[in-house]
């Protein structure tokens, strides 16, 4: 399975990105895959190709390329509960750069990436986020209903807040087949927030799941962080899959 590490064009600059595709020289309806806080590292890899296995073309930017590259954070950082919280602190700057114009912006680069590839269908695209990358898979597919026709988000935050611009104000602009996995006890998403986005969701007339991951820890799908669980894990594949299966078949 190719499995390749480039540069694509961004809206302010050029972004690592990892590309993965099936065997074969397709052309494979393109999935856009948002990292969580962490960047890019051999686990988003590994997902990526897990992904593609099921016969999409995926393409991983560093949503942060503006302000950094290459690793972002040590091993350790990411299994120790105190140096987790201090390297979050250290990325928290970078996360809140990442406004709804330049998540539109980068969004409309990296679907122009795709449309250039031999290997991507030309026909809608799905895409999914994992933490702060599930709230701007939101907010991409928001900015772009017409190309999405699929939306996962998992253990995502920050999704419904007070202020005027909180994604889930926008949530009527989908087009797309949405997915929410929430983890459970989760402060950046918390059960009234759940609320308020289903509420939301369904006024609007999307055509959505929202489910609760009981006892799965925001994070839980990361296998390499301390937050990882395996039943929520194994759980969220089989419902990312299904999503993809309906709204973005092979």
């Amino acid at each position: 399975m190719p499995q390749i590490e480039l540069e694509v064009p961004a809206a302010d600059g050029v972004a690592e990105a990892y590309l993965v595709t099936p065997d074969g020289p397709g052309p494979y309806p393109a999935v856009l895959m948002f990292m969580d806080a962490f960047g890019l590292r051999p686990r988003i890899m590994e997902m990526a190709a897990k992904i593609a296995e099921q016969g999409y073309a995926v393409l991983v930017p560093n949503l942060f390329y503006r302000d950094a590259s290459g690793p972002l954070v040590t091993p350790d950082e990411l299994t120790d509960g105190a140096k987790r919280g201090a390297a979050f602190g250290r990325l928290m700057p970078m996360i809140r750069a990442l406004t709804a114009d330049r998540i539109a912006a980068d969004t409309a680069a990296y679907l122009a990436f795709l449309d250039s590839r031999p290997e991507v269908a030309d026909r809608p695209a799905g895409i999914v986020g994992y933490c702060m990358g599930g709230r701007n898979a939101l907010v991409a597919a928001e900015s772009h209903p017409q190309r999405f026709a699929a939306l996962a988000s998992f253990h995502a935050g920050g999704v419904v807040t007070d202020g005027p611009d909180s994604p889930h104000r926008r949530v009527a602009a989908l087009s797309a087949e949405v997915y929410f996995g929430h983890a459970d006890n989760d402060g950046s998403m918390t059960p009234e927030q759940i609320k308020t986005l289903e509420a939301a969701l369904a006024e609007a007339g999307v055509d959505h799941t929202s489910e609760l991951y009981e006892g799965a820890p925001h994070g839980f799908t990361m296998s390499d962080t301390s937050m990882h669980d395996e039943a929520a894990e194994q759980r969220h594949w089989a419902a990312l899959f299904a999503l993809l299966g309906r709204a973005l078949p092979r």
